[in-house]
């Protein structure tokens, strides 16, 4: 089955069947959700909403909902807060990125201006406190710790890596809590309002970090290998912005003379075209590509061993098939 442009193999007729009605759903409470008295307001908050997007988020919360009741209807209301949670971050990163692009449409920074993107994701953070105070108390606090996670990844990658930390331990630290925190907490609400039992909600929380972590992986080595054309966002804008990711870090590892050039242009100022685009090109035909992507194997791996402790169903055989898409979409 192919959901929200994630090819994902069949797995079971039922399984696909209440998968692809759970988001159907999600996609007009996500709609219905950001509509404000406002017109305006109702533009912008839409805006990366039509624009579409993989829905990672909403389809974990709904696999993990199968270890329990999967009509429960607070199973809906958590795939919402968490891709609305994913969306308002994205409106933030887009102005700290300066990125012209996101999901093959204008930025929200670029269509109109900084403060525009920046008061438009707090609006979607305010709809997401919202409506998780009517999942209770135990929701609350779990979307809380997600948010100051969330923060704390992306503040720690904007100071770097402490004096004498080693880089790529501190890159895996951001990306656990900017990028695996909302994943994991994804498939947690997922199976904590399907009811499944404390043990299944701890091994679906576990895997959700670990996937989590692997598709932000993944994501480096297609932000370096792909095109714009490929994945509608502009390639190498972390590289633009000084981030290391990691291709980089890993190309960095190896220590080898003939990268010396490849080290000066990365150190310099890369917000010129040709140097950036040089960059690029060196990048592409490193080692450290095929690095990244036995990184990302590794990842994907350590995720689908937790699968091991869930019980036998068609949702675990879902949720195995989307470390190996994880995988394959680097190419």
């Amino acid at each position: 089955m192919t959901i929200a442009g994630l090819p994902l193999p069949p797995v079971d007729a039922g399984l696909d069947a209440r998968v692809r009605t759970s988001l159907e759903e999600v996609e007009k409470r996500l709609t219905a959700s950001v509509a404000s008295d406002t017109g305006f307001v109702t533009e912008t908050a839409s805006h990366l909403i039509v624009a579409g997007g993989k829905r990672f988020r909403p389809l974990l919360a709904v696999l993990a909902a199968e270890f329990g009741d999967p009509s429960a209807p607070e199973v809906i209301e958590t795939a919402v807060v968490v891709e609305l949670m994913h969306i308002a971050t994205l409106y933030h990163d887009d102005v700290m990125d300066e990125a012209p692009l996101r999901r093959g449409a204008p930025s929200a920074n670029t269509r109109w201006n900084n403060t525009v993107a920046i008061l438009t994701g707090d609006y979607l953070f305010a709809r997401v406190s919202e409506i998780t105070t009517e999942l209770g108390l135990p929701t609350v606090r779990i979307q809380a710790r997600t948010l100051s996670r969330l923060v704390d990844g992306q503040l720690r990658e904007t100071l770097g890596p402490a004096e004498g930390q080693d880089p790529l331990a501190h890159y895996l630290d951001v990306l656990s809590d900017k990028t695996g925190s909302l994943i994991a907490t994804s498939a947690r609400l997922g199976a904590l309002h399907a009811g499944a039992s404390p043990e299944i909600e701890t091994v679906v929380t576990d895997f959700g970090e670990k996937i989590g972590i692997a598709f932000q992986l993944s994501d480096d080595v297609i932000d370096i290998a792909s095109t714009s054309a490929e994945t509608g966002k502009t390639p190498g804008t972390d590289l633009r912005e000084g981030i290391a990711t990691l291709p980089v870090l890993l190309a960095r590892r190896s220590g080898s003379p003939s990268d010396a050039h490849l080290f000066s242009l990365l150190d310099g100022d890369l917000t010129d075209d040709a140097k950036h685009a040089e960059v690029l090109s060196l990048l592409r035909q490193h080692p450290a590509m095929a690095e990244s992507r036995a990184f990302v194997q590794k990842w994907a791996d350590d995720a689908r061993a937790t699968l091991t402790a869930l019980p036998n169903l068609p949702a675990s055989a879902a949720l195995s098939a989307l470390c190996d898409l994880v995988v394959s979409r680097t190419g």
